[in-house]
C-alpha cells in the first residue's frame, strides 16, 4: 500500500512564507511525477505546480510563477513547495499528487491534504 503525507500547512500573514513537505512511502518502486494542487472553498480543484522524474523540468500555474517554488528529494521519496510572497487568495488545501510504480502497477495517488490560510 502506498500513502502520500503532506505537512507544513498554516496560518500565516500576506507577505509571509511557508513550506510544504509530502512524503511518500510504503510498496514503491519507483516515483515518477509529482506535483501539488490546491483547492479553495467553493473552487474546483487546481494545478500549482508539478516537477518531473529528475526534477529537471518544472511546471507552475501562473498565479505562483516566481513566488513558488517546487523540488523533489528522490532519496527520501519527497516533494516539496516552498511558497513565498503569500498572498490572501492563496488560501486553499493544498493536495500532494505523485505517479508511483508500486506492486500492482501505476497508479496515481494523492494526500489527504494541509490547510494554508492566508490572512490579509
Amino acid at each position: 500500500q502506498v500513502q502520500l503525507v503532506e505537512s507544513g500547512g498554516g496560518l500565516v500573514q500576506a507577505g509571509g512564507s511557508l513550506r510544504l513537505s509530502c512524503v511518500a512511502s510504503g510498496s514503491i518502486e519507483s516515483i515518477y511525477g509529482m506535483g501539488w494542487y490546491r483547492q479553495a472553498p467553493g473552487k474546483q480543484r487546481e494545478l500549482v505546480a508539478t516537477i518531473s522524474t529528475s526534477g529537471s523540468t518544472t511546471n507552475y500555474a501562473d498565479s505562483v510563477r516566481g513566488r513558488f517554488t517546487i523540488s523533489r528529494d528522490n532519496a527520501k521519496n519527497t516533494v516539496y513547495l516552498q511558497m513565498n510572497t503569500l498572498k490572501p487568495e492563496d488560501t486553499a488545501v493544498y493536495y500532494c499528487n505523485a505517479r508511483i510504480l508500486g506492486r500492482f502497477g501505476w497508479s496515481d495517488y494523492w494526500g489527504q491534504g494541509t490547510q494554508v490560510t492566508v490572512s490579509s
